[in-house]
Parts: structure tokens; sequence; C-alpha cells
């Protein structure tokens, strides 16, 4: 009789605790990985609407066989700030989707970042944040010296470790996480 008791009463812990498992939260959310086919770089002349360049790269096949195409609308001006954008979309959709707001809906886990070769002496710093009072880099501002040429290089970050030694101002070099996207551009300041 001691038996069925004990069988019993284990039955109902087994039930009691199944009851509350944390399995009844729901199904947990999967953030499916975005599809990124365009960046689009735009810098602004502080305080004029004209000389504005655009830095686009369009890669419609991904990981595909063909090359992204990448364009330089024109040279940056020499002794210049700008006020800098980028924006992210999948054009395989119709209409395309802007990813772009995905990015900083999900700040805290998005970084992009800005390299350039030293020779081309620019100056670089981020303009906006996620909550957390760190970078996101959607929105920044890059000032010119002299003349120059060279490779400036965009890339975005998925989870990056943003308290790591540099990141915060924008040195990807012990960023971790993994590249949604990067593009480089051969860029002249004239």
């Amino acid at each position: 009789m001691k038996t069925i008791q004990f069988f019993a009463a284990a039955v109902l812990t087994a039930i009691t605790f199944s009851a509350c498992s944390s399995d009844d939260d729901g199904p947990e959310l999967i953030n499916e990985e975005e599809v990124i086919t365009t960046m689009t770089v735009t810098l602004t002349p502080t305080g004029t609407s004209t000389g504005v360049v655009t830095l686009t790269s369009r890669d419609e096949d991904g990981d595909g066989p063909n090359a992204p195409e990448i364009t330089v609308s024109g040279p940056l001006a020499v002794n210049t700030t700008y006020d800098g954008a980028v924006i992210f979309l999948n054009e395989t959709e119709t209409p395309e989707e802007n990813i772009t707001l995905e990015v900083e809906e999900e700040g805290e886990e998005h970084q992009v970042f800005y390299q350039f070769a030293n020779a081309l002496g620019l100056q670089f710093s981020y303009t906006d944040e996620d909550n957390s009072g760190n970078p996101i880099g959607l929105e920044f501002t890059l000032t010119t010296t002299d003349a120059a040429q060279g490779n400036f290089t965009v890339t975005l970050r998925h989870e990056p470790d943003k308290a790591a030694t540099g990141v915060a101002a924008g040195d990807i070099t012990n960023a971790g996480g993994e590249t949604d996207f990067t593009a480089t551009f051969s860029v002249t300041v004239e």
C-alpha cells in the first residue's frame, strides 16, 4: 500500500512540476538573418546640400558568382566635414525592404564600422547610439583634410562585443560577432 501511495505522490509531483514548466511561455522567437543586397552611404557636406557623395554596393546574388556592383558618385572635397548616413536594402523583394529600420530597432545587436586607409587622413565619429549609449553607426560625421586616395570599407556587424576595447570608437579589431554586409570603396579626396 505504501508503494502505491509513494508512486501516486511521485506522479502528482511530476504533473505539478511539468505544469509550472517555462515551456508555457510560448515558442522561442527566432530572429531570422536579414537578406541585404544593397548598401548606400550618403555623405552630405555639413550646412549645404551640394557636393553630396554616395557610395553604393549592390550584390543581387549575395554569395553567388557575380561580383557586387560598386559605385562612387564622385570625389570628396578637401577640408570638409560630411554628415554621413547609411541604409541597407533587400532588393530581392518588391517593393524593396528597408533593413535599416530593423538594424536601428535592434541597435544593441548591430554596429556599422568604417575603416579607411591612413593615407586618406579622414577623421570619423559616430553621431547615433543604441539604448545603452553605444554607437550603432547608421549616422556619423566624416572630416577630410588633404588631397588623398585610398580604400574606405564599411561593415555591418551583428552582435559585436560593444564593451570590447576600441569598439565604441569604431575599431572592428576586437568586435567579434558576424558580418552581415561589407563593401570596400576606392575614394578620392581632392
